[in-house]
């Protein structure tokens, strides 16, 4: 788990993998949910997430100037991923998940809310306290694309609100 005190590429390891743990629950939950709205949002959001994965990747190999997309390729398949960026395992969300099986919009845009507002908290955090100054630049645009989901999760739920 991120911890602030990582060099740069610690910082960016850590940051894929609990990129890959929310893309993970993301999509399990756009698999599982039973509204197609429902679907569909966490559908976009496991997208939104996986391109973080690209972002940092492409971050990972300007800092090891290291070029071998099939090694990092491989890295990442092997990696596991047992957090989200909100901190909480992805199995106990998953969990949460089954155990609420959203029967409307709602009920996922809140849960959502939660995961991606605890990730912009985690990156806020980091990116102030980061020891290494680089980092702190890769957490502070880190916390930037959370705080895009965030405001597009707002303005669903003023959608949802409506209808």
């Amino acid at each position: 788990m991120v911890t602030g005190k990582e060099d740069l590429l610690q910082a960016v390891i850590e940051a894929y993998i609990v990129e890959k743990g929310t893309m993970e629950f993301y999509s399990y939950a756009s698999e599982n949910a039973l509204n197609p709205e429902a679907k569909k949002m966490f559908g976009e959001l496991s997208g939104w997430e996986e391109r973080h994965m690209e972002y940092i990747r492409f971050l990972y190999h300007s800092v090891t100037q290291d070029l071998d997309l099939k090694g990092f390729e491989e890295f990442s398949k092997m990696t596991d991923a047992p957090f989200t960026e909100a901190g909480i395992p992805v199995k106990d969300m998953e969990t949460r998940f089954e155990e609420h099986k959203f029967i409307d919009d709602m009920g996922a845009l809140i849960m959502a809310l939660g995961v991606d507002g605890k990730a912009y908290a985690l990156y806020s955090r980091l990116s102030k306290n980061a020891a290494d100054a680089n980092a702190r630049v890769v957490f502070h645009e880190m916390m930037g694309q959370e705080a895009k989901h965030i405001e597009y999760l707002k303005k669903l739920r003023i959608k949802l609100s409506e209808t």
